[in-house]
């Protein structure tokens, strides 16, 4: 039954942002960590296998919880976490459908264009966020061909993890953390339903066509 997993899913998204809102660390560490691991249920109960979207959950929760340990160190063993769920997306879309090729060509446009602005404010975070960027804008490209929902929210992904490297690089936006949560949330969300509802109709079998002469 998977009933319970998206609105428990939903009450642990806005306890996380309340925890945001009121800068409270105890409220974050209470809901943060859940939100991977509930939608790997809702995963797990509708599929009742691991793949690459599974493996990429368990990778996110890890880096949730690096995320919350103050700290450069920390924040690496973070972006190492994600670097593993990006890949492993990136596996499980690619596999299950080739991308627009415009898709891919304009999400490395974008990463390009991020990379060279940001260049000179990541001092010796440039080079990681570098590598851990291009992983993400290929999944988020990969995306695109898996549907429309799973496509949005890997758009999400990497405009949530935009606003992080704006961060990471000294620039602050009015409410950037409550972006940051909101806009992650929702790519987890959309991606993992998204990708039930695609893989479910790729694994249900066509129906058979009988030619209307034939005697059954």
């Amino acid at each position: 039954m998977r009933r319970p997993w998206l609105p428990l899913f939903g009450l642990a998204t806005v306890v996380e942002l309340v925890g945001v809102a009121l800068d409270s660390t105890a409220t974050e560490w209470l809901a943060k960590p859940l939100l991977a691991p509930l939608l790997l249920a809702y995963l797990w109960s509708a599929r009742r296998r691991v793949d690459g979207v599974a493996v990429g959950l368990v990778f996110a929760t890890a880096g949730d919880v690096a995320l919350l340990v103050p700290g450069q160190t920390a924040f690496l063993a973070g972006m190492g976490c994600f670097l593993v769920t990006q890949l492993a997306l990136l596996t499980a879309f690619l596999r299950h459908r080739r991308p627009p090729v415009v898709a891919a060509l304009a999400y490395l446009v974008v990463w390009a264009g991020a990379n060279a602005l940001l260049q000179g404010t990541l001092g010796a975070l440039w080079l990681p966020v570098l590598g851990y960027s291009l992983a993400l804008s290929l999944m988020a490209a990969a995306a695109t061909g898996v549907s429309r929902r799973v496509a949005i929210g890997g758009a999400l992904f990497l405009g949530s993890d935009l606003l992080i490297g704006l961060g990471a690089a000294g620039i602050h936006l009015p409410g950037q953390g409550l972006l940051v949560m909101s806009t992650y949330a929702a790519a987890l969300l959309l991606i993992t339903t998204g990708w039930v509802t695609a893989t479910n109709a790729a694994d249900r079998p066509s129906p058979v066509r009988r030619d209307p002469l034939q005697i059954a």
